[in-house]
């Protein structure tokens, strides 16, 4: 350095001096917000609340589905329930009546149906080697073959394909016998649920009502009646149809001697009201194909009055009986039946009917409504029917 220079001053960023630190915002050091461990913290929790909620959501939605089946049970009996109770028989006394009741005519209905099934499985098996004769007749005529009913046995006993569905079958049984064993725990598990909801109907709704402000309370009583007066209803009218179809389905087969005919109109008056929209199609196939065993012609009459019938019920006797029940439009009902069925299957297409009438309702009663204005009257009015005249025809 050359004499007489400046002498550099301390920390003025010099030969020897090291650089000053550099600054964050504001003069201070960057640090970690305080509140992002809280909320990374948060997160996880909400994050881990799903998942066991999720978890358990899965685990007991079996369980959810036989509790939401069982109520809407409750709420089918409930009008018969509370009528007898009204009369002085008590509650529980009046829910086991209508169990009872309900149990004899399901069971009435098996004892039918399990009747017609084994004698038809009999009849089938005694009259095979006859079918398979004649089979074997016609085969050998047409096509100038040499077959025999015995060459056919043999073969068939000593073929892969048996000894291998034999196999399965007998690995099988186990898991048969644990479905139906599952099969009969579900239904007591709706059994005793639907029951505690009739009987203790009055306590469950006090129960409700008393952990809600009273403006909510007369809310849920009313939705509640609703739901009572739609299910019932519901219920009560498609038994009413149901009873109407078979006596008119009997009539027919036993005048057309149709083997059977009680087993095959109960039958049909069941499963034609309380299976939606396939069920009319599902019951009169029963028929068809035993009438058919007895005579072809037969068949066709049962088929032509099965159409016939469901026109009459479709526009005269469903709309008288479920006028003041269930009055929904059929677009809905049939909307409701196929969301039903994809959420929950069999069980979402049963009660899909009586949930919408009563959300229906429900919506009705709460939903405020106004008055059309001119020009909406005008433009939803239906146009007027104008008699046009030929100059020809005057």
């Amino acid at each position: 350095m050359a004499p007489g220079g400046p002498v550099p001053q301390a920390g003025s960023g010099g030969a020897g001096t090291p650089p000053a630190a550099p600054e964050g915002p504001g003069g201070a050091e960057a640090r970690m917000p305080r509140w992002l461990p809280r909320a990374v913290i948060l997160v996880l929790a909400l994050v881990a609340c799903f998942q066991l909620g999720s978890w358990a959501f899965h685990q007991l939605i079996g369980l959810l589905v036989n509790i939401l089946i069982a109520f809407f049970l409750a709420l089918a009996i409930e009008p018969a329930v509370s009528g007898m109770a009204a009369r002085g028989v008590r509650r529980g006394l009046a829910t086991f009546v209508v169990f009872l009741a309900v149990l004899i005519v399901t069971a009435g209905f098996l004892a039918l149906l399990g009747s017609l099934l084994a004698g038809q499985i009999v009849a089938m098996v005694e009259g095979f080697p006859g079918y398979l004769d004649s089979v074997i007749k016609a085969i050998n005529s047409t096509f100038h073959t040499e077959l025999s009913r015995l060459e056919i046995q043999q073969s068939v006993l000593r073929s892969d394909w048996l000894r291998k569905y034999v196999q399965n079958s007998a690995s099988g049984v186990l898991d048969v016998s644990a479905t139906v064993l599952g099969g009969l725990f579900k239904l007591l598990t709706i059994g005793l649920f639907s029951f505690y909801f009739a009987a203790d109907g009055p306590r469950l709704r006090r129960a409700l009502c008393s952990v809600l402000p009273p403006a909510k309370q007369a809310e849920v009583l009313r939705a509640w009646e609703i739901a009572v007066s739609k299910t019932g209803g519901y219920l009560y009218s498609r038994g009413l149809m149901a009873l109407i179809s078979g006596i008119a389905t009997y009539i027919l087969l036993a005048v057309l001697g149709v083997p059977y005919a009680p087993a095959l109109a109960m039958w049909v008056g069941l499963v034609s009201q309380f299976v939606p929209t396939i069920g009319t199609y599902l019951a009169g196939a029963l028929p068809v194909l035993i009438a058919f065993t007895v005579d072809p012609w037969y068949a066709l009459y049962v088929l032509g009055f099965v159409v016939v019938y469901q026109q009459f019920e479709n526009y005269v006797l469903q709309p008288k009986l479920t006028s003041k029940t269930v009055d929904i439009h059929p677009a809905v009902a049939f909307g409701s039946v196929i969301a039903g069925t994809a959420l929950l299957g069999a069980v979402g297409a049963l009660i899909a009917i009586p949930a919408v009438a009563t959300l229906q309702a429900f919506l009705g009663a709460y939903v405020k409504r106004y008055a059309l204005t001119q020009e909406a009257d005008s433009s939803t009015a239906r146009p007027l029917r104008r008699r046009v005249r030929l100059p020809w025809l005057r």
